[in-house]
């Protein structure tokens, strides 16, 4: 069985003296993925199939609203819905068929459409691609919430590298302000919170 407090205290450990350039997100997961059991690293690559481009059809997507782990099946529905509605409103804005290249698989309503059609309204491709993230961001936090120490905060964890290692080559900067955000909030699980184990 893990210790999944002492994975997650190592977290800011691992991130002390990265810069960008160096070590990517890659790195960071495979010194996780040996701190974890088989068992986890097997959602841990779960997780990282949804970051190759060629895995995300209508099959993966299947199969992931079903997976076991619900961490996994809420956040990849809610990916579903957000390039859904990318698709939908790129449809609309050249005139195609609504629902042409949507992925049509039966989830849940999606909650946060209204402020992704907001985002979708901005005509600066940095902001809005920033607007996306922080989206993703938020639904990060909302499913690690009160999961101090275990897989769910390694998993939101993992997901955010990949959404830093994106911003290191959209904008550094944002990068590196998203990372220390994430090296702030790893350090903050421990304020605050009593470990029995």
């Amino acid at each position: 069985m893990n210790n999944y407090y002492y994975i997650i205290a190592s977290l800011p450990e691992l991130t002390t003296g990265w810069k960008f350039g160096d070590k990517d997100a890659e790195w960071f997961i495979s010194e996780i993925k040996e701190r974890c059991s088989d068992k986890d690293i097997r959602l841990i690559e779960w997780i990282e199939r949804g970051f190759e481009p060629e895995n995300l059809t209508e099959e993966f997507y299947a199969e992931a609203v079903a997976h076991p782990s619900a961490f996994i099946r809420e956040y990849y529905t809610f990916d579903l819905n957000v390039r859904n509605a990318k698709v939908r409103y790129l449809n609309k804005a050249l005139s195609r068929p609504a629902e042409k290249d949507v992925i049509n698989i039966p989830v849940p309503e999606f909650e946060d459409a209204a402020r992704m059609d907001a985002i979708l309204q901005n005509k600066d491709i940095l902001e809005r691609e920033r607007a996306i993230d922080d989206l993703y961001w938020d639904k990060l936090d909302s499913l690690s919430e009160l999961h101090y120490f275990d897989m769910n905060v390694i998993l939101a964890f993992i997901v955010k590298l990949h959404i830093i290692d994106r911003w290191h080559l959209l904008d550094e900067q944002t990068g590196r302000e998203m990372f220390k955000k994430l090296v702030d909030e790893i350090r903050g699980t421990f304020r605050g919170v009593r470990y029995d184990g």
